[in-house]
């Protein structure tokens, strides 16, 4: 129950340090992570979601989500609560934008254009708390949702075969995901990259890998990449269907 005397959803209570006008609307599609809505608040129409990452993850995620704004790259953007607060007990409310996803190829080439400056932006960044990049990973068992650990041996050899392809690359901040089109909104003006929730330091090709070769990668620097995306994505979701079909592309020591 907030102040109000709304009944409020487990932890959706949080919703209320937005102000008493605060509401949730209707579910939206999100990452499997996190209960993802469209909100009222202040007016206006925004989007929570609310997950389990911890302060410090949260921290990274909505200082870079500023700085990306401020810097002029269109992102959603946080909204404080009535006290100043970027998020609350895992709860992040930000702007809502408008815009459709990538159809054609040229919509892609714009993708691949704000990609690009992304990674333009954000050379030196600081590691994502509790995450490693594919390469730390030729070393390390584990990073947030990732354990090595847990793959045959055969398969984790694959990966890091894959992965040292990229040794010794610049590292920025790259998207994660930005080749599923749900989280692109795009206008006739503006790229907006949403779901910054797999968003880490990595190398940039990374998040090139996308539909048609749209960031005109040549053909050594789109096969790196694809490789060493396919292993990541394995890794990630391992081991469910999806992470077999990713591994089954990532090329046999």
């Amino acid at each position: 129950m907030s102040g109000t005397g709304k009944l409020w959803p487990v932890g959706w209570e949080t919703l209320g340090q937005w102000g008493e006008d605060a509401a949730r609307i209707e579910p939206l599609a999100g990452g499997v992570a996190n209960d993802v809505w469209s909100v009222r608040v202040n007016g206006q129409l925004a989007v929570g979601r609310l997950g389990t990452r911890s302060d410090a993850d949260l921290a990274w995620e909505t200082g870079l989500m500023r700085h990306l704004d401020r810097e002029g790259l269109t992102v959603p953007v946080p909204i404080p609560t009535a006290d100043g607060r970027l998020f609350a007990d895992g709860l992040v409310v930000m702007t809502y934008l408008e815009g459709g996803p990538p159809e054609t190829p040229a919509d892609w080439r714009r993708v691949a254009g704000a990609l690009r400056e992304l990674h333009r932006l954000t050379q030196g960044w600081p590691q994502r708390p509790g995450w490693r990049s594919s390469t730390d990973l030729l070393h390390a068992e584990t990073g947030t949702r990732i354990d090595l650990g847990a793959m045959p041996p055969e398969s984790v050899a694959r990966c890091r075969a894959a992965w040292a392809r990229l040794t010794g690359r610049q590292t920025c901040v790259v998207h994660g995901n930005p080749n599923n089109p749900g989280n692109v909104r795009m206008t006739a003006s503006q790229v907006a990259l949403i779901d910054w929730d797999e968003s880490h330091v990595d190398v940039p090709d990374l998040d090139l890998v996308l539909p048609g070769n749209a960031a005109d990668l040549d053909d050594g620097a789109h096969d790196t990449a694809a490789q060493a995306s396919a292993a990541w994505e394995a890794a990630v979701c391992w081991k469910d269907d999806y992470a077999v079909r990713r591994l089954a592309e990532v090329r046999a020591v």
